[in-house]
């Protein structure tokens, strides 16, 4: 009996593994040229959603790359602003504040003109309308990612930066050397939560509609947007079933491994664990083809960024007249500035055109109504919050655990809970003849709950080993434990959770307070569903005056409660401060 060498049953695995690397690359050039290609598609005046099941391998790669460009977006916004923000006192002053008003805006506030604006700039094609589902998604992602990295920037251990300045690190080896491991972890899990919350609003956004007006794309939301409204059943639940295979996927594929990478990073004062290997890359590993390309973009990064060669003498000396003045950047920075406070400018006398045209009668139901949503946000924020502390203290803790439960989490975090509301509005329709008047505050909460359990255990997991066993020296246990150990810890993150969940929570009132469902129209009493209301009736005075409200209302306690909260938890609860 003979038996295949171990080389070649290896060489045969690589073989293998290379073939399926470049049917990827592939395959993936493919979905660009079918992404391209619906970009350049005329615009139509009705869109036709095509509810077979044939129809949906396409339309899950037109949400899942809205998400990822979106998310590209949003990861080199947030670090370019939050680093912008830290190193510029002055900056900061008005930039922290301006995305505190920014996230509480409610989606559908912007969402009619953004979408009016950039049709009427690409009136020939569907870029506008993939643009503006772009920047819908962005707006659900960018925040949370920001404010994650600031926190980030702000807590790292004041002896980093001293080793930087000692070794004369230029800025970008300070980022690409310090900042960005340090902030590593922490940027990976809340990119998993904010792509969560982008994918949050795809319904809202690729099935948008003003009117008469058709303003929808192709996606897996639209489809079962239109899904709902024929009431049929098969479709729904083979959207539900692409949109798992979706999360899962990219879960396994993106998130799990970037994971497992940002682990290394732990500000541990001694040694850990070894870092753990997903099996996607220990298998990529393999691949002859993916070293080759990656020794090929190492030259292309080392020529771009570290040239081989050190500028002549002569060029040295010359070079200082050749340099643009002293002065040149804080004209460019000026000019932006002043660029920024003209639109904003020109937006605020748009606003108080529209205000003037709201009715005493608008405004008490517009204060009414804030106060119910206000009640509706503050208990689905405490109740998530009860459960997903102690969860997320469990999960980055326990790594094993955590590996386990990852794919289970992710895929209850990012699925877009509005498309199975009308579901969980039918259960509620059995108890009670005003589903959503209490039914809202559970709906809330998918929506939410996941920025507190993320952030929590990216805190978690976190913690420097020696800090675990100083707590198992002194047999810290039962409350004492949590009260001087485990709360403390994580208290940075779960502020951090905590303030985009309270933003967040604002803008899903929005979907929860106000559900169509084949044909029929549930609605509470609140800000989010009167928001709704004047967009589908185009009362754009009504819908601005509400907006303002509303992000006064997340402003203002931003200002008076999370940042001294966060001020306190900073001061007292990091490591290495």
């Amino acid at each position: 009996m003979t038996t295949t060498p171990p080389a070649a049953v290896n060489r045969r695995a690589t073989l293998l593994i290379d073939i399926a690397v470049v049917a990827g690359l592939v395959s993936l050039a493919f979905g660009l040229a079918q992404v391209a290609g619906e970009w350049r598609e005329p615009l139509r005046p009705d869109v036709e959603i095509d509810l077979s099941p044939w129809s949906l391998p396409k339309y899950a790669l037109f949400s899942l790359a809205r998400g990822w460009i979106a998310y590209v977006f949003s990861l080199v916004f947030a670090i370019a602003v939050a680093s912008w923000a830290f190193y510029d006192l002055r900056a900061r002053r008005f930039v922290l504040p301006a995305l505190d008003v920014l996230q509480s805006i409610p989606v559908l506030s912007f969402l009619p003109g953004l979408v009016m604006a950039l049709v009427g700039l690409f009136p020939h094609s569907n870029t506008g309308l993939e643009l503006a589902c772009v920047l819908m998604i962005f707006t659900g992602q960018v925040w949370n990612m920001t404010f994650s990295y600031f926190d980030s920037l702000r807590g790292m251990p004041p002896d980093f930066r001293a080793l930087a300045r000692l070794y004369d690190f230029s800025w970008w080896r300070r980022f690409w050397k310090v900042e960005l491991p340090v902030g590593a972890q922490g940027l990976v899990y809340n990119s998993m939560v904010s792509m969560a919350g982008g994918w949050f609003f795809l319904s809202v956004t690729e099935a948008f509609q003003l009117g008469e007006q058709d303003f929808r794309v192709p996606g897996i939301g639209s489809y079962m947007s239109v899904a709902h409204a024929h009431d049929d059943i098969p479709a729904q639940l083979l959207g539900v079933l692409a949109m798992g295979i979706v999360i899962v996927s990219v879960d396994r594929l993106v998130w799990w491994p970037l994971v497992l990478w940002s682990k290394r990073f732990n500000l541990d004062d001694f040694a850990g664990g070894a870092a753990s290997e997903s099996t996607v890359g220990l298998w990529l590993a393999r691949s002859n083809a993916l070293q080759h390309f990656r020794a090929a973009w190492d030259r292309l990064w080392a020529w771009m960024i570290r040239p081989n060669h050190a500028p002549h003498a002569s060029a040295m000396i010359t070079a200082p007249a050749q340099r643009v003045g002293p002065g040149f950047g804080a004209w460019v920075y000026r000019f932006i500035l002043v660029l920024i406070a003209g639109t904003v400018g020109l937006g605020l006398v748009e606003i108080v055109s529209l205000l003037a045209q709201v009715a005493a009668a608008d405004w008490l139901r517009i204060v009414s109504d804030a106060g119910i949503s206000f009640g509706r946000v503050l208990l689905a924020v405490i109740l998530g919050t009860l459960w997903t502390v102690p969860a997320g203290i469990w999960i980055g803790l326990n790594p094993r655990l955590s590996s386990r439960l990852q794919p289970f989490i992710q895929f209850a975090a990012s699925f877009p809970a509005p498309m199975i509301y009308p579901w969980i509005l039918a259960l509620f329709l059995h108890f009670t003849s005003a589903p959503l008047e209490w039914g809202s505050i559970p709906l809330i909460m998918l929506g939410t709950q996941w920025y507190i359990l993320f952030n929590v255990a990216s805190a978690a997991s976190a913690i420097p080993n020696d800090i675990r066993s100083c707590a198992e020296i002194l047999r810290l246990d039962g409350w004492r434990r949590w009260r001087r150990y485990l709360l403390p810890a994580v208290a940075p993150g779960l502020v951090t959770g905590w303030i985009t969940a309270v933003g967040g929570a604002w803008n899903t009132t929005i979907v929860a307070e106000y559900i169509q469902d084949g044909g029929k129209l549930y609605q509470a009493t609140g800000l989010g569903a009167l928001i709704s209301e004047a967009t589908a009736a185009k009362n754009f005075p009504v819908l601005t005056a509400a907006s303002i409200v509303m992000a006064m209302i997340v402003v203002g306690i931003n200002r008076t409660v999370w940042k001294k909260l966060q001020s306190l938890v900073n001061e007292r609860c990091r490591f290495g401060a």
